[in-house]
């Protein structure tokens, strides 16, 4: 079966108004759906108010952190002060961590103040330490490197190749020669060959011999190929301070290692390590008053990366399942089905909070009408793949028809499309066969520049875009609660896999419970 992607006013062959009043672009005269707008789309909006909050104040929600807590008792305020029901789910335990602030300097051969951030659940020092930063040493096998240790006493250690330049790739496309980029290319290739060959000669355990022997800090590199833009994820161990460096910072403290240069650098770094702490989901409801067991659900995972604020990962999906539920209960108080909005924990540890909510509750699994989850960044919703389930196009064809053109006109649906194997939160729900879809936004953007990255900032949102997908998803849930029919849960024939074997569905994983 091959998979077509056809915008959705082709797919229905609807003419939408096209003036600039708002009344010309409303496809039908369903009084929710204008409301839905006036609350979600014009100054009522309170999407700006509710990000600012959750990215600027309460910030980074690292899954066990005292953040995270704090974002859930917020979330919990705000659905009591707009009367929707709401409550903590506790689905297991993780290591508590609390971060606060990282200062990295040079301070030989001269002083300059590094952009550097420990990784999470690293651990802190006790006060300012100092230290030269050294290379893991070039040596023809592991009884040599055993040999050299002591060497190690003392030392800040780089534990990955530079880069040749932090110049993005579309830069250098636009401007370079050819031969320039060539030539950067195989240097890089040819650094991070080195790079992995000396690493390998020093065996598996040199991490661990390199904390024994007495190292003060390891410091890494994770370049995301944008400007001045880092992936930042946790430490590879709990004994010693581990911290990426900026790809410029990093590449400057390779070269006077290299050139033995004497790169001395001053750290001040301070976390608290909180033990095993319970974790949460946040569930609010609005109860259906015609079919209480069917079930609308709106998801995003609440938790996040902690290298900057988490905005658009996913404080955006958050905020846009906040705002939406706000929309309905001002709109659509009294529902058809049962409407949940999932605030998840633990997505980025594992889709950990969706899958202990699919656990838990299966009598939502099987009364499922539609699950909707936003987890990719800001921009505008332009995509919804219908994730191998044959009969769901029908009905998003028919919901969307009904939608404001400025909302659903740069929607496309893909038909019948694949369920994905990874992915976010929808597959809690995927994996069992029920209706659940991801809206999703502009994927590449997103990926190099703020998914995991030190610039997940408010300054980020597009906060249009916010407050659209936020009524897109309100208007959305009303409809898949009004709709007289159930969601099909028919799945299409998988294709092969890469190997010729046949293809499968998604199976279900177990949620993991404790850990860190």
């Amino acid at each position: 079966m091959r998979s077509v992607r056809l915008p959705i006013l082709t797919l229905f062959s609807i003419v939408a108004g096209s003036g600039g009043a708002l009344a010309q672009t409303f496809p039908t005269n369903d009084p929710v759906i204008k409301q839905m707008w006036d609350e979600g789309m014009t100054a009522r909006s309170q999407a700006a108010s509710l990000a600012q909050v959750l990215m600027d104040s309460i910030g980074p929600r690292l899954y066990g952190s005292p953040a995270l807590e704090a974002a859930n008792e917020w979330v919990q305020s705000k659905y009591r002060e707009w009367g929707i029901s709401v409550r903590q789910e506790q689905i297991g335990t993780w290591a508590g961590w609390k971060r606060g602030y990282t200062h990295l300097d040079l301070i030989a051969p001269r002083i300059r103040t590094l952009e550097g951030i420990m990784l999470a659940w690293s651990k802190g020092t006790d006060g300012p330490i100092e230290g030269e930063v050294i290379l893991p040493p070039d040596l023809a096998n592991e009884a040599e490197f055993d040999a050299w240790l002591p060497n190690a006493k003392g030392k800040f250690i780089l534990a990955s190749p530079p880069e040749p330049t932090c110049r993005p790739a579309e830069n250098l496309a636009s401007l370079a020669r050819p031969e320039t980029i060539a030539s950067l290319e195989k240097e890089r290739a040819d650094l991070q060959r080195a790079f992995a060959i000396r690493l390998a000669r020093l065996g598996r355990n040199a991490p661990q011999k390199v904390i024994q022997a007495g190292a003060l800090g390891i410091l890494t590199t994770q370049w995301s190929e944008g400007w001045g833009v880092n992936k930042i994820f946790d430490a590879s161990n709990d004994a010693i301070p581990e911290l990426d460096v900026s790809c410029e910072d990093y590449g400057l403290l390779f070269r006077l290692a290299s050139n033995n240069q004497g790169p001395r650098v001053r750290l001040d770094a301070r976390s608290e390590a909180l033990g095993q702490v319970p974790t949460f989901n946040v569930i609010a409801e609005m109860r259906g008053s015609e079919k209480p067991n069917e079930y609308v659900v709106l998801g995003a995972h609440l938790d996040s990366w902690d290298g900057a604020s988490g905005a658009t990962d996913n404080g955006t999906g958050s905020i846009t399942m906040l705002e939406a539920a706000r929309i309905l209960k001002a709109t659509y108080p009294n529902p058809k089905r049962t409407i949940i909005i999932g605030h998840w924990g633990g997505e980025e540890r594992g889709l950990i909070g969706s899958r202990a909510f699919a656990e838990d509750h299966p009598e939502v699994v099987e009364g499922l009408q539609t699950a909707l989850n936003q987890d990719n960044g800001t921009w505008r919703v332009e995509y919804i793949r219908m994730m191998g389930l044959t009969g769901a196009g029908a009905f998003f064809g028919r919901w969307l028809a009904q939608l404001p053109s400025e909302i659903e006109g740069e929607i496309d649906l893909d038909l019948p499309g694949v369920p994905e194997t990874g992915g976010s939160d929808h597959m809690a729900f995927l994996c069992h066969g029920a209706p659940s879809f991801r809206l999703q936004s502009n994927y590449p953007d997103y990926r190099q520049y703020t998914w995991h990255t030190n610039r997940d900032t408010y300054d980020k949102v597009i906060l249009d875009d916010l407050r659209n997908n936020a009524t897109l998803a309100a208007m959305l849930a009303y409809l898949a609660s009004e709709d007289p029919d159930r969601v099909p849960r028919d799945k299409r024939v998988m294709p092969p896999r890469s190997n010729g074997q046949p293809g499968a569905w998604p199976s279900c994983q177990p949620a993991r419970r404790t850990g860190g």
